[in-house]
């Protein structure tokens, strides 16, 4: 049987003093209370009320689980209140994962503010250069550059970057005086991907053994063998700067070199296809309140972001 729903009855029953004032008060038919007391007490398997055809009166078992029926509905409704009023402005931890200089550059700044907008909350922020499993790892959200393998999360699409060939001027500046001391007429910035086979590579980690560039439209593979590798993109991006070899990052991620003139841009018209970013969360259903809140301010103001 539905023990709350005769817990409740039986609560209403005793401070209404009648069947039919229970009835009224809970919206039922007072045949239904008469078979919601009657199955409480079988299963029970004692009897609460002594009825008679002017009153009814609590036995003794009746009185001591009174007791025990409005402390437990008290706490239920204590608790409903509780969830309810958070609906209303959500409290506890927000747990989020990110790509490191994408959350460096414009999740941790973001998340600044909305903690400041709702002091309420409290948040964690992790951020790795890895596809993360956010429900195994216990993350509330994930921002994902790239396509989704994972086809059971939600995604909430937020925008695209694009891939950038970059290289330090002292690098483009080299190669150059290299390729004029061969007597190439074509001094100066790469012209074409096959190019890329006489110059030297750095390498971040994910990309395995190969480039896959455009000419006119026509896709281009291009084979490369790192002189520099490595599972971070700031010590990918030091090295490019030293002028150890040119590399091919996200877009986000040289903005600073290239604005500083740190890094020049190479081959831009020879770029693979730009790359989704999304907000990923485990599903839809009963999504909690401090979700919800987050998503709907950040995702706005990352869709400006990237335009």
């Amino acid at each position: 049987m539905d023990k709350f729903k005769g817990m409740t009855a039986f609560v209403a029953i005793v401070e209404q003093g009648s069947l039919s004032a229970a009835a009224e008060q809970l919206n039922r038919s007072a045949a239904t209370m008469v078979r919601t007391l009657a199955e409480l007490e079988e299963y029970l398997g004692v009897r609460l009320l002594n009825r008679s055809t002017r009153r009814l009166s609590l036995t003794d078992e009746g009185r001591e689980y009174l007791q025990h029926c409005r402390r437990i509905l008290a706490e239920v409704q204590e608790v409903e209140f509780l969830l309810d009023s958070r609906k209303q402005r959500p409290t506890g931890k927000l747990s989020l994962t990110a790509p490191v200089m994408f959350g460096r550059l414009h999740i941790a700044p973001l998340l600044n503010q909305w903690l400041l907008d709702n002091p309420g909350m409290s948040a964690e922020l992790t951020l790795l250069d890895r596809v993360t499993d956010i429900i195994e790892e216990g993350y509330d959200i994930a921002l994902r550059i790239g396509k989704l393998s994972d086809s059971s999360l939600i995604a909430m699409p937020l925008g695209q970057v694009h891939y950038t060939l970059c290289a330090s001027p002292q690098l483009v500046e080299k190669m150059s005086v290299a390729e004029s001391v061969k007597g190439n007429e074509k001094i100066g910035l790469l012209e074409h991907p096959c190019e890329l086979a006489n110059w030297p590579v750095i390498a971040f980690a994910p990309q395995g053994q190969y480039w896959q560039l455009y000419y006119q439209g026509n896709p281009i593979v291009v084979p490369i063998t790192p002189v520099f590798t490595s599972n971070q993109i700031d010590p990918v991006l030091n090295a490019v700067k030293a002028g150890l070899g040119v590399a091919m990052v996200v877009s986000y991620q040289a903005r600073e070199g290239l604005e500083s003139g740190e890094l020049v841009s190479l081959l831009d018209d020879c770029m693979p296809e730009a790359i989704p970013v999304q907000f990923v969360y485990p599903h839809n259903r009963l999504l909690s309140p401090r979700v919800r809140l987050f998503l709907d301010w950040a995702a706005p103001r990352i869709r400006q972001i990237l335009g």
